[in-house]
């Protein structure tokens, strides 16, 4: 992939990762329009650094926040393992039988479809973009006629309850390309009474969670690719433009972060669901287009 393609994916990566309107359903479209495979081995490498840059960007953004609230003390950091723990294992429970649920119905029963190969069209991608954008309008537009309280970044504000709501909608959003993770645990955490500082804190820390366990896949995916097809990767050309794309993938990361929790702190969450929803009739039309 040549270093300008590398660095516009890098920043489209970065930026969509965090914010609440779907890194994967962009990326493909970018890649679409650029003519790239993303399940080659040097693109897979690329989308491997991509995720860990991103991973990074929220560990340092959230970081101060995180020792301030969930490692503040030994029980605030069990009640917070605890919360993460029992989210991810909900998303785990809900999500790997959609996985192959979805697996099987749109490959035809085969075992050898992957989710990516089958939410690699457009016409999949649009509709979860819309329903994200529903999501996230209605959550936004509930939160900001519920009467004014004051926010506490203290990790108690989140309640079990949200925690596994959460943790719920997450396992939801994994399987489905476009259905943004970020945008609906925050809405669904919003809309279960969550204040927007917890809420926001939790998706994130949940996403630090699993973003190790998506790169060992897309690792797994890389090695299982070149074992069949005998496709190697030249680790030579691939390094490049991966830890370029690492490290535009951190910068823009960081500047969504501070997008976000700007427009969530000032009310403006619904404003993500209409450039959702105006994004899915953008993706909807190049797809009747031929892409």
């Amino acid at each position: 992939m040549p270093i300008y393609q590398a660095i516009v994916l890098a920043i489209v990566q970065g930026l969509t990762e965090l914010l609440p309107v779907s890194s994967s359903a962009h990326v493909i479209v970018v890649a679409k329009l650029f003519h790239q495979n993303m399940s080659t081995p040097g693109n897979a490498l690329l989308l491997v650094m991509l995720h860990t840059g991103t991973m990074f960007a929220v560990i340092i953004y959230f970081w101060q926040q995180w020792i301030d609230t969930f490692f503040s003390s030994r029980q605030a950091f069990v009640r917070f393992a605890s919360m993460a723990f029992v989210g991810c294992l909900c998303s785990g429970v809900v999500g790997y039988p959609i996985n192959l649920l979805i697996v099987h119905i749109l490959g035809g029963g085969t075992h050898r479809a992957e989710i990516e190969d089958l939410f690699n069209k457009l016409n999949w991608i649009a509709p979860a973009l819309a329903a994200a954008g529903i999501l996230i309008l209605y959550a936004g537009l509930h939160e900001a006629r519920q009467p004014a309280s004051s926010e506490s970044p203290d990790g108690k504000g989140l309640s079990w309850p949200q925690a596994v709501v959460m943790g719920i909608v997450q396992g939801f959003a994994i399987p489905f390309r476009g259905f943004s993770r970020s945008g609906s645990t925050i809405s669904a955490g919003l809309l279960a009474g969550g204040s927007r500082l917890p809420v926001e804190s939790f998706s994130f820390a949940l996403a630090v969670v699993i973003t190790p366990i998506a790169i060992a896949r897309e690792a797994y995916r890389l090695h299982r690719a070149g074992v069949q097809t005998g496709a190697h990767l030249h680790l030579a050309t691939a390094l490049v433009p991966s830890l370029l794309g690492l490290a535009c993938a951190f910068l823009a990361g960081l500047l969504a972060l501070k997008w976000l929790s700007r427009w969530l702190q000032q009310g403006r969450w619904y404003l993500f669901g209409i450039y959702c929803l105006l994004a899915a009739a953008a993706v909807e039309l190049l797809y009747l287009r031929g892409w």
